[in-house]
């Protein structure tokens, strides 16, 4: 393998990676330089939203380099007002207050901090199977295994907490019987740790490329709860859930939980310009007006990519894009339950809206995971499952032993059967090699 230019890529032995070089992409598909056609299950990293190239989007940003595409961040500018206006219209609750960033790491970072000022506490409660960004704060609140490259040295005020993992619960033996134990673990670790020192928990309401793990019914509304009783800030990460993508404008919404700050991201501008933000309740904003704010980019409110977001935004409104992945999320989760029946290879399916991941595994009855739950290690039978997708020219994303489908909302009907049928090919495979596995 051979790498086609000069750049370190991100997560990966540089050495066994071959980039595809990408020359352009339309609708639900790209093209790579050699003239193939990949369809894109997972629309990049869950971000492409509205699909590549939208004309309204790039009409958008195209008049914004035109006018203004660049200013310091103590103005404002048109776009960077209206982009306000619109989140403060669409997000739940009394969360008015809006802090730009530069993307989904960034978002969470300067909410840890908002919080920790605001409350006068310091630490942050976060889980094991989560992912909040690459920055050191951000990673020392990750959970998921990336977070080992950073350490020893990540900063302290940072504790785990145990998942709402239900196919690999510790708590309850049978997903059917949840007894919402999992959410008396935070409880535990809150008051192990002592409530008055404990600034925030910070969630992601379905847990992103570290499992795509649904809570149970009840979970989120005992954090609000737990919050609420000893004066804790509730941060939701809704960088990949944010926007549609599982059939709400908001993941949270689901449930009817508000938290007291929401970090953004991704499908803000589709992905089309870096961007990212940290909503605010009232609450928590009311605490600025007389005490300084110590948090700041240099690109922050970027004119360029907040016009890319109140473009996004119109069309996820214009297009009704929440209701549409609802409807194809029904089309996407009763195709997965029918792969689950049919192929040995699947422990589970899992997912809402456009968000959705199979869990392979080498033995249903041990849930033994077909490749280890390590960065950068792929066995060999998950290598076979990519290559069978791959060879069909679909793209999901695959991490661990998962099969991760996120694609654009705006996808037909038929691509996302053709993008099911390439992957029910990686399943076939798997079950191939569990097959092997077991004679």
């Amino acid at each position: 393998m051979a790498r086609p230019d000069r750049r370190l890529y991100p997560w990966a032995v540089q050495g066994k990676i071959a980039p595809l070089s990408v020359s352009h992409a339309k609708g639900s598909y790209f093209w790579d330089t050699d003239g193939n056609r990949w369809l894109d299950m997972c629309a990049q990293l869950a971000y492409v939203n509205v699909g590549h190239g939208h004309p309204k989007v790039v009409e958008a940003i195209q008049r914004q380099a035109e006018k203004l595409p660049v200013i310091a961040p103590d103005h404002t500018s048109p776009p960077a007002s209206q982009l306000s206006e619109l989140l403060a219209e669409l997000a739940p609750g009394d969360l008015n207050q809006i802090f730009f960033t530069n993307g989904g790491t960034e978002a969470n970072e300067h909410a840890i901090r908002m919080a920790r000022q605001a409350t006068g506490r310091q630490k942050i409660v976060s889980r094991y199977q989560s992912y909040h960004g690459a920055t050191y704060g951000a990673m020392a609140a990750t959970g998921d295994n990336r977070r080992v490259f950073s350490e020893p040295h990540l900063p302290a005020g940072f504790v785990k907490t145990l998942d709402p993992y239900r196919y690999r619960c510790p708590f309850c033996t049978q997903a059917e019987s949840c007894t919402l134990a999992c959410a008396d673990a935070v409880e535990a670790t809150v008051l192990g740790e002592g409530p008055e020192t404990v600034a925030a928990i910070l969630v992601e309401p379905i847990t992103g490329y570290s499992g795509i793990v649904v809570p149970p019914a009840g979970y989120l509304r005992r954090l609000r709860d737990l919050c609420d009783r000893f004066g804790i800030l509730l941060i939701f990460d809704e960088v990949i859930t944010g926007f549609c993508r599982t059939g709400k404008m908001f993941a949270s919404e689901h449930w009817g939980v508000v938290p007291d700050l929401m970090t953004l991201a991704k499908g803000i501008t589709s992905g089309y310009v870096p961007l990212g933000a940290a909503v605010v309740s009232d609450k928590v904003a009311a605490h600025f007006e007389d005490h300084y704010l110590g948090s700041g980019l240099t690109y922050a409110a970027h004119p360029l990519a907040c016009a890319a977001g109140v473009a996004t935004l119109e069309v996820y409104l214009e297009e009704e894009l929440a209701a549409r992945a609802a409807r194809l999320g029904e089309r996407l989760q009763g195709r997965l339950k029918d792969i689950e029946a049919r192929h040995p290879a699947v422990g589970e399916v899992r997912g809402l809206g456009l968000l959705a991941a199979i869990e392979l595994v080498k033995n249903r009855e041990t849930r033994e995971p077909l490749s280890p739950q390590r960065q950068e290690v792929r066995s060999e039978a998950m290598a076979e499952v990519v290559k069978a997708v791959w060879s069909r020219g679909v793209r999901p994303a695959f991490r661990w032993n998962l099969v991760i489908i996120a694609p654009p909302l705006t996808i037909s009907e038929d691509e996302l059967d053709e993008g099911l049928d390439a992957i029910e090919a990686g399943v076939e495979a798997a079950d191939r090699q569990v097959a092997v596995s077991t004679r």
